[in-house]
């Protein structure tokens, strides 16, 4: 594998650049050309390494999530280099934003590889059924890939360019979200269609495990995609009940033990995020596995940690986190051991563990720069160790080897419910799963048919919340997604306005360190969409709301 990667760097880095320049010199020596390549089944594996080289860097940096610091589960430094960060906290996006650009410019790397497998790979078909079927795998890999890319971008942008083909055409008309997710839903009937429900040959495969995204990960993104359909702002309700039953199909197929459908929740939810549990955990459907092995700044196979920074008094605490969590998204959040390894517990100050909400020159205005509850799930140790919170910032470095959770079967069981109760269906097997999860978090099992079937969907939907809470790192559904489809950042955004003080314990108030601007003005939908970034707009005129 590593040796692919190397002649990947080598051969292909090049072939999927979108920088303007090298599109336009005029000598383009060395360059692979369309007519040549997939002359052989090793440009099937070369090509599928730099598609997944763009997955990888679009999933496992903080280049480019930045869209769900929208959410009303995370927040960031109030000062600091976070600024691309704070934008969007504060619904106040420029369009000159940096991570902004990275994140448009990121995922259309990734569909313009992806593009290019599917445009060519039909090439190699011909009589040996093994190579064809190889050609078919590739093909749905690549679909997956570009449906997850245009996912995103729907979710940031709405409207965006819909590019199906290998020509840079600066003058593309923007497509409606519709057109977009119609788009997402032909790539990923594509990849259910070609992908195997289980990879049997690495890399592909590891430890009995799909590396590689499965048949079950197109399933459960379609079912995804459709509840979104059936929310803001399509508001297209007749696609719940196809939400509901592409999530079951994944639900009954595991259950079942079906090949390739060896998904199982772990026992304790602390598990989830643990190192012990990084490469052989059953709940996760789709992932990105990383290496400590590359060099950080090629960001090929390395992840980025989230380590807390400036708890100390404002000094720099030798971390490189760019989320806290939002203080009333923590207050409402259901009490027990889910709670506890998603929070850390305490946070070290001057070498003594401290609730994190301790400062006692707050009321002053001089006291701590940060004073957040803050997210453990990206954390890790130095290498191959777990986090541990009672250390603080001693260990650890900005870079990791932790999997990015894409894809987790929690979330189906939490889809499928949502979608039932959205249906108008109140049925016994959607209270089953949804206690599945609550019961692993410790909380009560709710009886069978004691909500209506709007109260189920909203449980189902505040149960998802809590499950991917502050992990947004490439994450299919992080919770400004759920918030977005169901119409509800306006009320976050009249809430983020105030920032009431909350009483965190017994007569101890915080609230937000990073304040909405006073020229925020009054909401308007044009808020849920971050603006074009300016230096595409400038070259495409259409970049424009």
């Amino acid at each position: 594998m590593k040796t692919l990667f190397k002649a990947l760097i080598a051969g292909f880095l090049i072939l999927w650049t979108t920088s303007c320049d090298d599109f336009l010199e005029e000598d383009p020596k060395g360059r692979l050309s369309q007519s040549t390549f997939f002359g052989s089944e090793n440009d099937l594996d070369l090509s599928l390494h730099a598609l997944y080289r763009r997955a990888m860097t679009r999933c496992g940096s903080n280049e480019y999530n930045v869209h769900p610091f929208a959410g009303d589960d995370l927040s960031t430094h109030p000062a600091s280099n976070k600024q691309d960060f704070r934008d969007f906290d504060r619904y106040g996006v420029s369009d000159n934003n940096t991570r902004l650009r990275n994140e448009w410019t990121g995922t259309y790397e990734l569909i313009k590889a992806a593009n290019y497998i599917i445009n060519n790979a039909d090439k190699l078909r011909g009589d040996d059924e093994r190579l064809n079927r190889k050609v078919e795998t590739t093909i749905g890999q690549a679909a997956y890939w570009r449906a997850y890319a245009y996912f995103q971008l729907s979710r940031c942008w709405g409207k965006v360019p819909l590019v199906l083909d290998d020509v840079i055409d600066y003058s593309k008309e923007i497509s409606s979200e519709e057109a977009v997710l119609n788009q997402v839903v032909a790539d990923l009937k594509l990849a259910e269609q070609n992908l195997p429900a289980q990879w049997t040959d690495a890399p592909w495969a590891m430890n009995g495990m799909n590396i590689a995204v499965s048949q079950g990960a197109a399933k459960a993104t379609l079912a995804y995609v459709y509840l979104s359909m059936a929310g803001w702002p399509l508001n297209k309700t007749e696609y719940y009940p196809q939400a509901a039953a592409k999530a079951k199909e994944v639900i009954d197929a595991s259950d079942a033990k079906q090949t390739g459908y060896y998904y199982k929740l772990l026992d304790e939810y602390w598990k989830v995020y643990s190192w012990a549990y990084n490469n052989t955990n059953t709940e996760v459907i789709l992932a990105t596995y990383y290496s400590m092995n590359w060099p950080w700044d090629e960001s090929v196979m390395s992840s980025y940690c989230d380590v807390i920074e400036d708890v100390d008094g404002g000094s720099h605490g030798g971390g490189w986190n760019d989320s806290t969590g939002e203080i009333s998204f923590w207050k409402r959040f259901p009490e027990g051991p889910r709670k506890e390894a998603t929070f850390a517990p305490k946070t070290l100050l001057s070498g003594v563990l401290q609730d994190w909400w301790y400062d006692p020159n707050y009321e002053t205005g001089s006291g701590r720069v940060v004073c957040h509850p803050w997210y453990l799930a990206a954390c890790e140790g130095n290498r191959g160790t777990e986090f541990d919170y009672t250390k603080g910032n001693d260990q650890g470095d900005m870079i990791g080897e932790k999997s990015h959770k894409i894809l987790r079967l929690s979330e189906v069981y939490c889809w499928y419910a949502e979608a039932i109760g959205r249906s108008g269906g109140n049925d016994a097997f959607a209270y089953e799963v949804l206690n599945r999860v609550r019961t692993r978090a410790g909380l009560e099992p709710i009886p069978s048919g004691s909500l209506t079937a709007e109260q189920l969907a909203e449980a189902a939907y505040d149960e998802h919340g809590w499950e991917i809470a502050g992990y947004y790192w490439g994450s299919l559904a992080p919770r400004y997604h759920d918030m977005f489809r169901m119409n509800r950042v306006k009320a976050h955004f009249d809430y983020r306005k105030q920032n009431p003080l909350i009483e965190v314990t017994d007569g101890v108030f915080r609230k937000e360190k990073v304040d909405m601007p006073a020229d925020a003005g009054q909401w308007s939908d044009d808020k849920m969409y971050a603006p074009y970034p300016a230096a595409d707009a400038m070259l495409n005129p259409n970049l424009t709301r």
